[in-house]
């Protein structure tokens, strides 16, 4: 691997303590600016990201051998997009929302206020190190909070990009990024944020969680889990073959809404793999450690812990259908597919986060129903086929963050859609209005305009008083 840069240091405790402190007192100032004074904040961020697109694409190549290409449609694509839809409708997010008002509180009027939350703490993950850092940064920027972003220290060479590019465009007393580790993590979640959006595990969720609870804080968890794929016996097998291919090996299959294991009726089951087969040689060719369009796992760390599932897998059983080719020297594991893969293999017990795909054969959707609903509800559930009572069946009788009907994964490109978990598999939504909402408070102010009826009935209380009250109840 070529990443060779680390953070020499975490960032010292009294350089956090003073950022959030400048960020405290100027959290007012940011909170009070016009659509106009966010939007030119939007823009600056949309130029910088198209300025340093190259940078990008080094420093992701850098740190797991990421295809330019990928880097345009998976980091940069959703960057710019997330952008261009915020500034399209900031004005619209930041008026007055208007309500409707109880006609038994006749001469008064009701709206809702959404204010920035005040100063807001992100901590990204590696897998998507630019997309999920800078997506929810253009959320909180146009709620009109300050922002202290912690990128992950796995990914060194675009989070100290990341870094430039911040500092150059913005004051440190509105947004600022603090490299460094768990040490720098955990000081920051020590501080007294009014909200912390963070990306990562559920496991590393709940410390989150729990140190947000000290001090009250707000969070949004954007966390994963084993999202599984249904391929029935009305699928196009070519097209969910090809489909499922991509969304669970782009990007080394390092995806927190990759496929994580499948289900394909018994009928479709072998030649559902021999199609995924031939799209892997023609994603891949024959030898993807050879092919630049493949890249790899992030450090050598993750990929004993992918490559130990699989070795665990096998001792129980489980059978090698395509790839299960393993490169420690450069942290690459081939694409592959498994089956007959133990139930209580780690494999299937923890979140894969890697290009391994289990794949198992079903005659009753029921059972394969009640499989899903006997886990953690998933980040994302995609189903494959033909028939919309099937459809219907399996989104009705489970529960997951998001769904695609015969696709996967590219429901977090439509920044109009809700994105995040539920339960185990997150807390909050993100992108477009869900984003905007997540950094704000819903602030409900009434205006009172002429006297009120509720002014008839303050105490003293009496039998004409008691009357209106009962009719009150009654009818209104």
């Amino acid at each position: 691997m070529s990443a060779t840069l680390t953070f020499p240091v975490e960032t010292n405790v009294s350089d956090i303590n003073r950022i959030f402190e400048l960020q405290k007192k100027n959290q007012f100032d940011i909170a009070n600016s016009s659509a106009s004074q966010r939007y030119a904040k939007l823009e600056k961020l949309h130029k910088a990201v198209l300025k340093y697109r190259n940078e990008i694409k080094d420093a992701l190549y850098n740190d797991f051998r990421k295809h330019p290409s990928e880097v345009d449609l998976t980091e940069i694509y959703p960057v710019t997009s997330e952008l261009k839809h915020t500034k399209s409708h900031l004005n619209k997010w930041m008026r007055k929302h208007k309500v409707s008002t109880p006609i038994s509180m006749l001469g008064s009027s009701s709206y809702i206020k959404y204010e920035p939350k005040g100063v807001v703490l992100i901590i990204a993950p590696w897998n998507f190190p630019l997309n999920l850092t800078f997506g929810p940064l253009v959320s909180a920027i146009a709620a009109g909070n300050t922002v202290m972003v912690k990128p992950s220290e796995n990914t060194p060479h675009i989070s100290a990009l990341m870094k430039k590019i911040i500092e150059e465009i913005y004051e440190e007393n509105e947004v600022a990024v603090l490299e460094g580790g768990v040490a720098t993590s955990q000081a920051l979640l020590a501080l007294p944020f009014n909200h912390t959006f963070f990306t990562g595990a559920p496991h590393i969720g709940k410390i989150v969680m729990e140190a947000a609870s000290k001090h009250l804080t707000s969070v949004t968890l954007e966390l994963g889990g084993k999202s599984p794929t249904i391929v029935d016996e009305t699928a196009n097998i070519d097209m969910a073959a090809r489909r499922v291919a991509w969304g669970k090996f782009i990007n080394n299959g390092q995806i927190c809404i990759a496929p994580d294991y499948l289900f394909v009726h018994e009928s479709k089951k072998e030649a559902f793999i021999t199609a995924v087969k031939e799209h892997l040689k023609i994603f891949f060719t024959e030898n993807a450690l050879n092919e630049k369009s493949y890249n790899r796992i992030v450090n050598n760390r993750h990929f004993e812990r992918v490559k130990s599932y699989v070795d665990d897998a096998m001792v129980k059983g489980a059978k090698i259908e395509i790839g299960g080719d393993f490169d420690g020297d450069q942290d690459y594991i081939s694409p592959t597919i498994m089956t007959n893969v133990s139930k209580n293999s780690s494999l299937m017990t923890e979140e894969i986060f890697g290009p391994v795909l289990p794949v198992y054969g079903f005659t009753d959707l029921q059972e394969v129903i009640d499989e899903i609903n006997s886990k953690e509800k998933p980040l994302a559930l995609y189903i494959y086929s033909s028939s919309r009572k099937n459809q219907n069946r399996i989104i009705e009788n489970t529960r997951a963050g998001g769904t695609c009907i015969n696709h996967n994964a590219v429901h977090f490109f439509n920044a109009n859609l809700p994105f995040g978990g539920s339960n185990n598999s997150g807390i909050g939504k993100s992108h477009g209005w869900y984003g905007f909402e997540a950094f704000s408070n819903a602030r409900g102010v009434l205006k009172q305009h002429i006297p009120n009826a509720l002014d008839l009935l303050m105490p003293p209380y009496n039998n004409f008083k008691q009357r209106l009250i009962d009719l009150t109840i009654k009818y209104f």
